[in-house]
């Protein structure tokens, strides 16, 4: 095996090891599931992991290079329009790629699932557009994030309330696996043709803007159209009885992905080709160094979704159904923090965003406290997730002041956290947090005889909400201790020079 492969498939196996334990266990000791789903379970376990391997290694050698060459390029154009219009279009291009958008569109009633993708791709291409003009004349993100939720939060008090959860969570599935490495590494691009102090913190905030764009687009939708209740939505789990029967259900799924996959990979693959073409950036070695990170990446999100959506997503929404059915319910809060403690790590592009943290900052922000941040926060957010569903609190009493508390909070943090905050939010809410949180959430949902429309959808929404929040309560420990530390280093710097200055003097007298 490639070295670099190995390195990235222990990486994945260290992130989905305890995730696929605690459910093991929850299958031991709350809900008995047959060994067909057990083993159904397991092997997407295993899909998931050699999964993100491919991807993982596919993202540094394939996707890195085409967003920051892109980047460079849009950096040194001269004209306002086509800058705004090569960021439109590659915005819309990426977003319809985007896995966790079909997922999430094929859940959603009342929308076609085609004017629901079309929507949030112009969000996106709109947002982005803004995202890139942002960097190229250092326009305050801050600022930028502060009017925007502004109107974003106006705006959802005027839309149906069936539709308020969807269009939160459409902003954050559409920075899934396929958008966040490329519009990360067209940031770094972009900033990387700048050379003042403030060029690594701009690289950061793309994919915050762009998950701006689709909230605000499909509430917007949402005064057209008013999806009712969701009947069916549940996957069943296959019924399965001999390890034919297992290899059966995923032979069957696996031409499904391939397909979809490819037709997520190619808009990509073309402007690579059409980038190249037109500039010749890449040598021939770069050229086929790329190409083997294109077929890395297909490879790798083939297996990771059939992985998660065979074994993990109908998984999730039997054990929801399940444990809400118990006496102790309330059990789900508890279980909902430790999953999503757990389950963030298993987020293919969540290595990429802590990786990409780490070597900006030099390492005064490391992969390991990245890790932790993100996993406490969305901890907090599974678990007011599980609470939503239990007690039918409205999400825009979360929403509302989670997002004022960020923004608040975006005024006194270094820059640079605000812009990995953020971005950090749309992150988290990847394919196992569309295919495995929001299944057991729905699961809640329908045992408790609830509102799917309005209490079940949201756990995406929430999982991008509470890292903007823990990123930067991070930056404001980081800052504190680091003006302590600059305190401490003047006062022992400068103390010793009094000390000769006094003593000279004695001398002098």
């Amino acid at each position: 095996m490639n070295p670099k492969l190995r390195e990235k498939t222990m990486e994945s196996l260290s992130a989905v090891l305890p995730i696929t334990t605690i459910v093991l266990l929850i299958s031991i000791f709350l809900v008995p599931l047959e060994l067909g789903s057990i083993t159904l379970f397991t092997v997407g376990a295993v899909m998931l992991i050699f999964g993100m391997g491919f991807f993982q290694l596919g993202a540094e050698i394939a996707m890195t290079p085409i967003g920051e060459g892109l980047g460079v390029q849009i950096s040194k154009t001269k004209k306002l329009f086509m800058v705004l219009l090569i960021g439109f279009i590659m915005g819309a291009i990426i977003t319809i790629s985007e896995p966790d958008l079909q997922v999430l569109a094929e859940q959603v009633p009342s929308v076609p699932n085609l004017i629901l993708i079309l929507t949030v791709a112009v969000g996106v291409g709109i947002f982005l557009a803004v995202a890139i003009i942002r960097i190229k004349y250092k326009i305050s993100l801050s600022v930028i994030l502060i009017i925007l939720y502004t109107l974003l939060l106006i705006g959802s008090f005027f839309v149906p309330k069936d539709f308020l959860a969807v269009a939160f969570d459409s902003g954050g599935v559409t920075t899934g696996p396929m958008t966040v490495p490329f519009i990360m590494a067209l940031g770094v691009g972009l900033a990387s043709m700048r050379n003042d102090k403030d060029a690594a913190s701009d690289s950061f905030g793309l994919v915050a803007l762009s998950s701006i764009g689709p909230i605000l687009a499909v509430l917007i939708l949402g005064c057209f159209f008013n999806p009712a209740d969701i009947d069916g939505v549940i996957i069943n789990i296959e019924n399965v009885v001999t390890t034919r029967d297992v290899a059966y259900v995923f032979a069957k799924n696996i031409p499904h992905y391939l397909e979809e996959v490819f037709i997520s990979l190619f808009p990509i693959a073309l402007v690579f080709i059409i980038f190249q073409i037109s500039t010749h950036r890449y040598h021939k070695r770069q050229v086929l160094r790329i190409s083997f990170g294109l077929v890395y990446t297909y490879i790798g999100l083939v297996l990771f979704l059939c992985g998660v959506n065979v074994g993990f997503a109908p998984v999730g929404s039997f054990i929801g159904e399940k444990v809400a059915g118990l006496n102790y319910n309330w059990i789900l809060i508890p279980i909902g923090m430790l999953i999503g403690y757990f389950i963030v790590k298993a987020e293919p592009a969540i290595q990429i965003l802590n990786h990409q943290v780490e070597t900006v900052t030099e390492g005064a922000v490391s992969v390991k406290m990245m890790d932790r941040c993100m996993s406490l926060g969305v901890a907090i957010s599974v678990g007011l997730a599980m609470l939503r569903v239990l007690v039918g609190i409205s999400i825009i009493w979360i929403i509302v002041p989670g997002y004022i508390i960020a923004l608040l909070l975006s005024l006194f943090v270094p820059k640079i956290f605000v812009g990995i905050a953020f971005d950090s939010g749309g992150v988290a809410s990847g394919p196992m947090t569309s295919t495995f949180l929001l299944p057991l959430s729905i699961g809640v949902c329908k045992a408790l005889g609830g509102n799917l429309m309005t209490d079940a959808f949201g756990v995406v929404a929430l999982v991008a909400l509470t890292p903007l929040i823990a990123i930067q309560l991070m930056g404001l420990v980081y800052q504190i201790k680091t003006r302590k530390q600059e305190k401490i280093l003047i006062e022992t710097t400068v103390l010793p020079d009094d000390s000769d200055i006094i003593v000279d003097l004695e001398e002098d007298v």
